[in-house]
């Protein structure tokens, strides 16, 4: 298996990494890296055509920052840059494609926007052809006071795009019309005020939706209707354990392949939490375990199933979970990986 790694780096740093993951030995060993980037955070990687493309930032003629695009080609050798341009007027945080491979879909959490550009069918970089640009508050005075996507994930017949705004507590979705290249506003919904929607997972056979909402360390779960893209409010769960009072954002969530559990990372309680999913979708705390580090911005289940690597921002490591199919448990390895304040961990098998 193979694990692409992106992360906040300076650009004499090494931002983008590759890793061999050997599941017999559960050890992680880099195989190749690429400086050269300034915070390539978020990566979206088609291994049908050894791209990895990553957002990262660009310093202007003023001094202010703005996003911008990499595309890279990659071996296990080492990266190509294909090439750098600049995306959208705000810095990005999130990175989509579409399962024609016609468009990436990046999110700007402090521009408020989200932009759509065109992947050429050599999987290129096009040009930027449509940016929505979110406006309104919610509840927060700081961290709510304006619009702040910070993730977009498709339905999973790619109809729908949904864009998670922490700064307004919505959901926002969309349809991509491939013909013109631009995203169509569908519907919204509204969650509770200060819960600060991050990132989104489907479930892989069920019409369920779960997000994990940054503010109020919950985890939301949605009936899904896959006819009109609608989502409707099944349940809100906390991620933290019972008497915890301390400071705490969740970050990435993801479903196991097989749909019966679901795992959220919190950052500040700096664990990985682990639920059950009954027959109606709705979750139950099975597990809190120690992520190994200090922030654990993302984390990914491995394609087997059999575990769980975490990126420790704080702590500049990736750690390796070992994940125990029938119970949904996780249970520590003692095995690591170095790596410089990792954000985004992309498996290929």
């Amino acid at each position: 298996m193979l694990l692409f790694v992106g992360s906040y780096a300076e650009e004499n740093e090494n931002g983008v990494e590759l890793f061999e993951f050997d599941e017999a030995t559960g050890q992680l060993k880099q195989l190749a890296a690429y400086s050269g980037l300034k915070n390539p955070t978020f990566l979206n990687v088609n291994a049908e055509n050894n791209s990895v493309y990553a957002i990262c930032e660009l310093v202007n003629e003023d001094g202010s920052k703005s996003g911008a695009l990499a595309h890279l080609l990659y071996d296990e050798q080492g990266f190509e840059l294909v090439k750098l341009q600049p995306s959208v007027a705000g810095t990005t945080c999130h990175i989509q494609r579409d399962k024609h491979n016609k468009a990436l879909f990046v999110t700007s959490y402090h521009g408020g926007m989200t932009g759509l550009i065109k992947l050429n069918p050599d999987g290129t970089l096009g040009d930027l052809a449509d940016v929505v640009q979110h406006t309104g508050s919610s509840v927060d005075p700081e961290r709510q006071d304006r619009p702040h996507p910070h993730s977009s994930f498709f339905s999973p017949d790619g109809r729908y795009l949904y864009v998670q705004d922490l700064g307004l507590d919505l959901l926002v979705a969309y349809t991509f019309d491939a013909e013109q290249f631009k995203l169509i506003k569908t519907g919204e919904t509204k969650l509770p005020g200060g819960s600060g929607p991050r990132h989104l997972a489907f479930h892989p056979s069920k019409p369920l939706a779960y997000v994990i909402n940054e503010l109020n360390s919950t985890v939301s779960v949605f009936g899904y209707d896959a006819t009109t893209g609608a989502l409707n409010e099944l349940q809100h769960i906390s991620t933290l354990p019972d008497g915890f009072s301390g400071e705490n954002g969740t970050a990435e969530i993801q479903v196991s392949a097989d749909g019966r559990y679901v795992y959220g990372s919190n950052r500040g309680h700096d664990s990985i939490v682990v639920y059950a999913v009954d027959e109606q979708g709705k979750l139950t705390l099975v597990q809190h375990i120690s992520s190994g580090g200090g922030h654990p911005r993302h984390f990914t289940l491995t394609p087997s199933g059999q575990y769980l690597l975490v990126a420790n921002r704080d702590n500049n490591n990736i750690v390796v979970l070992k994940r125990d199919a029938e119970t949904g448990q996780l249970s520590t390895t003692g095995q690591e990986a170095f790596s410089t304040k990792p954000v985004c961990l992309i498996p290929i098998q």
